[in-house]
């Protein structure tokens, strides 16, 4: 397929798996590195990094997403819920339950797809910028949704069927299966709301005898996940959105680092994985409110997760001198969507 960009984003790597490329950095988690990964697997233990999925609870954290409705089919007029077929057939002696979901994609623990962050970026070189997303993927016009289901106000149409080339689906087809590696940014600040830039990083890294290499799968553990849990879905909006640390999302040698290492995909306990509420900074100049989604959706092709549950995780590796694990975290093979929650399984 021809290339469909002229420009490409400063930075970016665009190309780099092929002109018609809708995995990103997926592509590195190959068959030689999934059997590097399961050499880390010693005990067998298993761990669970999803939240629940009806957590953080309420709407204080995002106002545009709600927590998963659930309800029930009907079968003859009936609610299909602890229903005797017997109702319908004296002789029967089932009694069955079916039920349905109303839900968010990225209300909890989700996955960003390639789709959820593009740019307003000139890369057909026609001297005006246009809605593009990873590796010059194009949107389409902007609508509005009729649906009276969904509570989701507006969205943007790509080209193509089912929402786009750069839907979830495109993950869970590649199966996402690698090495984690764990940072634990908790244990230097607690629950304070700092943000953590590179040199830092390169700090905690070096004290813990932590090494990134290409295709690793890095989650960042700040102990957010765990305050949402102790909150147990009646969250307060100031703890919410000032404590636990963040990435420095503006940091320059903090991008260096996520291109040069090559991580296949970037994951936090905290929601956004950089400061999601820091002001702007003063100035005309173009900025992205994200750089970090930028950088790394946009412009890499890394998915996102967000809101994984890390603590326990975490606190079986610190006791086990240990930072790697095999880590499996498909999403929803859900064509055209933007996210997605995933049940995420770390094994040591």
């Amino acid at each position: 397929m021809a290339q469909r960009w002229v420009n490409r984003p400063d930075g970016s790597n665009w190309g780099e798996f092929g002109p018609d490329d809708r995995r990103g950095r997926i592509n590195l988690l190959t068959p030689e590195r999934v059997v590097r990964a399961v050499q880390e697997v010693q005990t067998g233990e298993r761990f669970c990094l999803s939240l629940p999925l009806d957590y953080p609870g309420g709407r204080l954290l995002n106002p545009r997403r709600f927590p998963p409705r659930l309800f029930t089919t009907q079968r003859g007029g009936l609610a299909n819920f602890n229903l005797p077929l017997h109702f319908n057939d004296p002789r029967l002696t089932d009694v069955v339950c079916d039920d349905a979901a109303l839900i968010c994609l990225q209300y909890s623990t989700q996955w960003d797809s390639l789709c959820h962050v593009g740019g307003w970026f000139d890369a057909d070189g026609d001297g005006q910028p246009e809605v593009v997303y990873y590796n010059g993927w194009r949107g389409g016009e902007h609508v509005t949704d009729p649906s009276e289901n969904t509570e989701a106000d507006e969205y943007t149409r790509f080209e193509g069927s089912n929402g786009g080339p750069l839907g979830i689906e495109n993950m869970a087809e590649a199966c996402p299966q690698g090495r984690g590696v764990l940072i634990d940014l908790e244990k230097r600040h607690g629950r304070a709301r700092v943000q953590v830039g590179y040199d830092e990083l390169a700090e905690i890294m070096k004290e813990d005898g932590i090494t990134v290499e290409e295709g690793d799968m890095v989650c960042f553990h700040t102990g957010y996940a765990q305050g949402l849990m102790d909150m147990a879905k009646s969250p307060n909006e100031h703890d919410l959105h000032n404590t636990y640390a963040c990435l420095d999302g503006r940091d320059p040698k903090l991008h260096d680092w996520i291109r040069e290492t090559g991580v296949a995909v970037m994951i936090a306990d905290n929601y956004g994985i950089e400061d999601t509420a820091v002001p702007l900074p003063a100035g005309n100049n173009p900025i992205p409110m994200l750089p970090l989604h930028e950088l790394c959706i946009f412009k890499l092709g890394i998915h996102i997760g967000e809101m994984f549950y890390l603590t326990a995780l975490r606190d079986w590796l610190a006791a086990n001198g240990r930072h790697r694990f095999l880590l499996t975290a498909p999403p929803l093979r859900l064509p055209g969507a933007v996210g997605s929650p995933p049940s995420p399984i770390a094994t040591v």
